[in-house]
């Protein structure tokens, strides 16, 4: 049976469930196995193999989320902090969402969803109990019928209709991306949005207009390998932020981003910037520090300026963006 050709938009469903590339890309390994195991209790009869799999996934992530906690961003977990304040412990990796690649995902599906699998979007979704969240995926997401959804969660469609409104409910708005207002939906499941998802949904971070300044990244790269605070902080929108997971510490509004950077010599001396594969969306760069794998790095953009600097302190994730675990570049003169 062909069932890798799912692997795709099952690595984007489980990612949005569990909110970590780590997990999603076990979860669909597991289920592969678990439906390679019982492929003979496959039939196509009943369902498609698409269904049978989503099925499996579902009950994994499941799985997963029982009695396991919330992940978040650095702005879910508390205010911002005032310039001069210590990073402080960092937090254990269990509580951060992270980023995931767009390669890894349905390019058909990440062509109309791409704010779906923006960071600030799948933080939201995990304040959904896990079930409400699986139904909010597949209905308001991915576009499955009531019918469907009952059949796979083996309930009713009332019941599922029920859990989907319940999670619209309680579904939190991302926080709004400094720049233009923007307007972005899921791809439409026939029922009438209501307000609370449209704006959750309005509000997932992302480049303006659906594109990329590509002459503000490379001034930003610049400006980044030379240390040159004047330069990047003339490139930050007024109301950017900046965060460094695993650590809890965050920071908002160009003035205190500034006031940091220039309180703070030059930490990343030797350091330089590495495009790779987007995540979600944003320009995702690998930093290598002394031609080691130091941290990866995504940039929100929007009305010309850079909004966010979300730095994540955790090579590990290097491989899945397809990036070495060591590299070199010519030192700047």
């Amino acid at each position: 049976m062909e069932w890798e050709e799912h692997r795709p938009e099952l690595v984007g469903y489980c990612y949005r469930m569990l909110g970590s590339a780590f997990e999603a890309e076990d979860a669909v390994q597991e289920t592969l196995v678990k439906a390679w195991r019982s492929r003979d209790r496959f039939d196509p009869v009943r369902g498609s193999a698409r269904a049978w799999l989503f099925a499996i996934a579902t009950n994994v992530c499941l799985d997963l989320l029982r009695g396991a906690r919330r992940r978040a961003l650095a702005m879910d977990l508390g205010p911002a902090a005032e310039p001069g304040t210590p990073l402080g412990e960092p937090v254990e990796a269990r509580t951060w969402v992270y980023p995931l690649p767009d390669h890894l995902l349905d390019p058909a599906e990440l062509a109309v969803s791409r704010e779906t699998v923006r960071l600030a979007f799948v933080a939201a979704l995990q304040h959904l109990p896990p079930r409400q969240r699986a139904v909010l995926i597949l209905r308001d997401v991915l576009s499955w019928s009531a019918a469907e959804v009952a059949a796979l969660l083996d309930t009713s469609v009332a019941a599922v209709n029920s859990t989907l409104q319940r999670a619209r409910t309680t579904l939190p708005a991302p926080a709004a991306t400094p720049g233009p207002a923007r307007r972005t939906t899921v791809p439409s499941t026939g029922a009438a949005p209501d307000t609370a998802r449209r704006s959750a949904v309005a509000a997932a971070p992302g480049p303006a207009g659906g594109g990329v300044d590509e002459e503000l990244l490379a001034r930003y790269v610049d400006a980044f390998e030379r240390f040159d605070v004047a330069a990047l902080v003339s490139l930050l929108h007024e109301d950017a932020t900046m965060s460094m997971p695993p650590f809890a510490w965050w920071l908002s509004g160009r003035d205190s981003i500034r006031r940091v950077l220039v309180a703070s010599g030059a930490p990343c001396d030797g350091s330089y910037l590495v495009r790779t594969a987007d995540a979600g969306g944003l320009p995702t760069y690998g930093q290598y520090r002394d031609g080691e794998p130091f941290a990866l790095v995504l940039l929100g953009t929007g009305g010309g300026s850079i909004t966010s600097v979300t730095t994540y302190l955790e090579p590990r994730l290097f491989p899945f963006f397809g990036l070495p675990m060591s590299s070199s570049a010519p030192r700047r003169t």
